[in-house]
């Protein structure tokens, strides 16, 4: 029998990384960087290249622009792309510079990922197995993907998927998306989101307070873990907790750091492991990855 695979939906773009940059550039001058990378990206390609190096079985939902990066993402995951539909729009592109503290800054085309809809994603979500993993991603920055996500979750509810919800930060802003986010939480298993998403979310300025918000919104069983950065991570299972703290890495690039967490996190949890070892797993992973050029994805744990 062929193993439990991770379904990802959501924002598959190409990532131009630059930086170090700081203080920001007076407009109108030019300024040489020592760091670049050109990969693909988006919430949604950071889990798949995480994925891919880790061997995890998975397919990857959405669509491509019509142009040659387009062409370029979906030769990337050729094995988990033959679903991709080709838009009649320019291949969506983000600019991620980089800081010293370890901040970025984004500037984003959303190009083919406003076009990308329920129709993309349904045809492989109605062949999928009970047990299989919907890892929903990015949903601010697919607009008619988002407005599928009721039909999305009803659909993976009815065929006994686990659904992991990773949406990231709505750049509309909490107050007019809080009360459709907390709506998508009855039907998530999983909830990955980093400390300033939970603690806007739940509308409070402390960790442990936003954690038992957000779990009265979660389904009996299911599993909250706030991503920390440096700190690690922390996750809420029930009556169970699990903490797990960050190595100390130097850091060269965080972009996709909490990506590659849920990536490694599902993988493990996928395999049957305990809530403390996939915590854990996750955590290593992504610190590894931060800290090398070209990434390195290994898992030891």
């Amino acid at each position: 029998m062929n193993p439990s695979r991770i379904l990802v939906v959501g924002n598959v773009n190409v990532d131009l990384i630059l930086g170090p940059q700081t203080p920001w550039p007076t407009p109108g001058t030019e300024v040489a960087l020592p760091h670049r990378d050109l990969r693909p990206g988006g919430q949604a390609g950071n889990v798949a290249l995480a994925l891919e190096a880790l061997n995890a079985p998975f397919v990857l939902l959405g669509n491509r622009g019509d142009d040659l990066l387009g062409d370029w993402l979906q030769e990337e995951f050729a094995h988990a792309t033959a679903h991709w539909q080709r838009y009649a729009a320019p291949t969506s592109i983000s600019v991620g510079i980089t800081h010293p503290d370890r901040e970025r800054t984004y500037f984003t085309h959303l190009g083919h990922l406003e076009s990308v809809g329920a129709e993309s994603v349904l045809p492989v979500l109605q062949a999928a197995r009970a047990g299989e993993v919907l890892l929903l991603l990015g949903g601010f920055l697919t607009p008619k993907l988002r407005a599928a996500y009721p039909q999305l979750l009803a659909l993976a509810e009815g065929q006994g998927l686990s659904v992991a919800l990773d949406p990231g930060w709505p750049p509309q802003g909490w107050e007019t998306c809080r009360e459709e986010m907390l709506a998508w939480l009855p039907h998530c298993q999983h909830l990955l989101i980093n400390e300033i998403e939970a603690l806007q979310l739940a509308q409070t300025d402390r960790l442990d307070p936003a954690a038992s918000i957000l779990q009265r919104h979660l389904p009996a069983g299911a599993t909250l873990v706030i991503k920390r950065g440096a700190a690690g991570a922390e996750a809420w299972r029930g009556e169970e907790i699990a903490v797990a703290s960050a190595p100390s890495v130097e850091v060269i690039d965080t972009i996709g750091a909490g990506d590659i967490f849920n990536a490694a996190y599902l993988t493990t949890q996928l395999e049957g492991q305990p809530l403390q070892k996939s915590l854990e797993a996750g955590v290593e992973v992504a610190s590894q990855a931060i800290s090398t050029f070209p990434r390195r994805y290994r898992r030891t744990l």
